[in-house]
């Protein structure tokens, strides 16, 4: 039996084409590298520019899954993946300098 309100099953979550997720990824990205740009100067070094180029990329990579990937949850989990990476990089990124700076 298929519960319709169990959120796993909801349809918008299956079935979504996966342009929201592309503008929340981007938004993200953008936030991320205005945090990070600014830390490049900072030591350790290279750590924010490598942070940025990764953030960049990965946000490449969900464009790609959109117009690569079939509609449907592969997609989604992969658009998915995709945020949570850019803002783990960011994250760790950004706590990697602030450390190193309050040191």
């Amino acid at each position: 039996m298929s519960d319709p309100t169990r959120q796993r099953n909801q349809r918008a979550l299956t079935t979504a084409p996966g342009g929201i997720w592309l503008l929340m990824g981007g938004l993200l990205a953008a936030v991320a590298l205005l945090v990070l740009i600014p830390g490049i100067t900072l030591p350790p070094t290279g750590v924010a520019a490598t942070a940025a180029v990764l953030v960049v990329l990965i946000y490449a990579g969900m464009v790609v899954v959109r117009a690569a990937v079939r509609p449907g949850r592969r997609r989604l989990g992969l658009l998915l993946a995709g945020m949570l990476a850019i803002a783990a990089v960011a994250l760790v990124a950004v706590l990697v300098v602030a450390a190193s700076a309050a040191a």
